[in-house]
């Protein structure tokens, strides 16, 4: 990829913070159908730990590498890992939406 634009960078970080909320929004309901759900009350503890600790490493959650030379590959991941869709990319290059359109 080449050099990311200005506008695209500034937007990027500006909705990444609002995406992460909202997909950690679904998350918690996931989580509160694992606890209220059939089963004894370890197991459900334990399911709920196990999930967590997958979900922690979700770009939905984190990420790890924010720079400016991986932002189309943390946006793939994001869109790859349902933490957005093609729609929220509206507003962004098209360097950006054809990159991420090339990947699917």
């Amino acid at each position: 990829m080449g050099d990311v634009k200005e506008s695209d960078w500034k937007l990027f970080r500006k909705r990444l913070p609002g995406w992460q909320e909202s997909y950690m929004e679904k998350l918690i309901g996931e989580y509160m159908e694992i606890l209220s759900g059939e089963g004894r009350a370890s197991e459900r503890f334990w399911a709920l730990e196990e999930r967590i600790r997958e979900d922690k490493k979700c770009p939905g959650v984190i990420v790890h590498d924010m720079r400016r030379s991986t932002m189309h590959y943390e946006i793939a991941r994001l869109v790859r890992d349902g933490v957005i869709t093609l729609d929220d990319l509206d507003g962004f290059s098209e360097d950006v939406t054809g990159y991420i359109q090339r990947l699917q």
